[in-house]
């Protein structure tokens, strides 16, 4: 390859790293011409799938600032340059290379930093960007719901409700505490045994002077 060529293709895949948000690097040994457009093509967007020179790749990657990659650059080279969603971009590489296994993953580079194997499977195993914003919205839009429902309750059911929640905290102030309304525990001691009343000693005596003039 003449010097200009070089060149050329040293800047355009230094540009590819720069401008991508991940790269991930695999070889295509064994995959045909026929292979390789259906994996681009199943990439779409997310991913712009490139063979490359190991020499060129190790040149531009340095001119990236990109460091700890040059071992994964051996053998027949391709990357993915990720444009898109990673997460799909390393489930659409992890599907094919389990249906063609002549493709291997062996690495790649995520927010500058160099990731093995093992991290790409990770990734592919990962919920895609927009299931997990539509989760996070839904969660949010529930809480949304009641703190609407109760701004937009008529102002005769928000006075009834603070009148029973004033009545009942009247009865067992835990309430206002975060507590269920559970009975406290009593605290007075045992009551005594009632004394006896003035009236049945009155009459205890009365019985005994009766007693004794039936004697006399």
């Amino acid at each position: 390859m003449a010097r200009p060529d070089k060149d050329a293709a040293v800047a355009e895949i230094t540009e590819s790293f720069t401008g991508a948000s991940g790269a991930v690097l695999t070889e295509y040994r064994g995959l045909d011409v026929k292979q390789l457009k259906e994996l681009r093509r199943s990439l779409g967007d997310n991913a712009n799938y490139a063979v490359v020179k190991n020499t060129l790749a190790k040149i531009a990657a340095k001119r990236a600032g990109i460091e700890g990659f040059d071992d994964l650059l051996t053998g027949p080279t391709a990357i993915a340059f990720i444009n898109g969603d990673v997460v799909e971009a390393a489930k659409g590489l992890r599907d094919f290379a389990k249906a063609n296994p002549a493709l291997v993953i062996k690495g790649g580079i995520l927010d500058g930093n160099p990731v093995g194997a093992a991290e790409v499977a990770k990734l592919a195993d990962l919920e895609s960007r927009e299931v997990l914003l539509g989760k996070m919205a839904g969660a949010m839009l529930a809480s949304l719901s009641q703190a609407v429902y109760l701004l937009n309750a008529p102002l005769s059911q928000m006075a009834r409700l603070a009148g029973a929640l004033e009545a009942k905290a009247t009865e067992d102030p835990s309430v206002l505490a975060g507590g269920a309304g559970t009975p406290a525990q009593s605290t007075e001691q045992p009551a005594e045994e009632p004394a006896a009343e003035a009236g049945d000693e009155t009459t205890s005596d009365d019985s005994a002077t009766e007693a004794e003039s039936t004697e006399a």
